[in-house]
């Protein structure tokens, strides 16, 4: 795969009414930011089967997507997730997973019946990913889609193991940030001109003496982030706009 596309699916009704505080959306991006990553979308939804399966449709629609789903995945009548993935990305049902029905077996024996033996009905072809708590399975498909517990302590350390394989070693970007006492248009014309290869990003905040922008500059090309980011202090030197340089990131 090329450059991959980092989304996250989270969900669960009792984050959207507020019963329960979500915690992977900072995880993951904290995550992928020790790699040099960030996540391209980021979606918190209810325990409701049609929007599960659109909205993983509308990801894996997403060229060289990779998602990080959490929730859905266990035997209560809610649980929804494995269906929906089968649905969403083999077109058809789910079938019951030998290897997850010996672990659930083992783990549980008698207990295992009727209802969390369930867990182990999964989308065709899945690949089942190790839970560190209590070796419940979870699964992915394609080695691009993860599905997880909703559990933090359960699936962050799942996430920690993924992204080692899938980033091996950190992507390196180069960063410059100043802020300025101003209102961001003064960048906009400069902003237009620059190549592909350059991030900028601008976050204006009105203080009582006025206007200031926090702007930062990146690239994985050294040389290209400074050159990019020294057409931006010549910009301000020429409009006599006071400015601070802050600490690379």
């Amino acid at each position: 795969m090329s450059e991959p596309k980092f989304f996250t699916l989270i969900i669960g009704t009792e984050i959207l009414n507020r019963r329960r505080s979500d915690a992977h959306f900072d995880f993951v991006t904290k995550a992928l930011s020790d790699k040099g990553h960030k996540l391209t979308g980021s979606f918190i939804i209810e325990d409701d089967p049609e929007l599960i399966i659109k909205t993983i449709q509308f990801i894996a629609s997403q060229e060289n997507a990779v998602l990080f789903s959490f929730g859905g995945i266990g035997s209560t009548p809610d649980d929804y997730t494995r269906k929906c993935a089968a649905i969403a990305l083999r077109d058809s049902d789910f079938v019951v997973h030998e290897e997850a029905k010996r672990i659930i077996e083992k783990k549980l024996g008698d207990n295992a019946y009727p209802h969390p033996i369930k867990m182990a009905e999964l989308p065709k072809g899945a690949d089942l990913l190790d839970n560190p708590v209590n070796k419940m399975p979870a699964f992915s498909l394609d080695e691009r889609y993860y599905f997880m517990p909703g559990f933090p302590e359960m699936s962050h350390p799942m996430v920690t193991e993924i992204l080692e394989k899938l980033i091996p070693h950190k992507k390196m970007y180069y960063r410059h940030t100043l802020t300025a006492h101003c209102k961001e248009n003064e960048f906009i014309e400069l902003m237009e001109e620059m190549p592909k290869e350059v991030e900028v990003s601008s976050l204006p905040k009105l203080y009582s003496d006025g206007w200031r922008v926090s702007l930062s500059v990146a690239s994985e090309n050294k040389d290209l982030a400074q050159y990019s980011f020294n057409k931006y202090i010549e910009l301000l030197e020429s409009k006599n706009i006071v400015y601070a340089l802050q600490d690379d990131a």
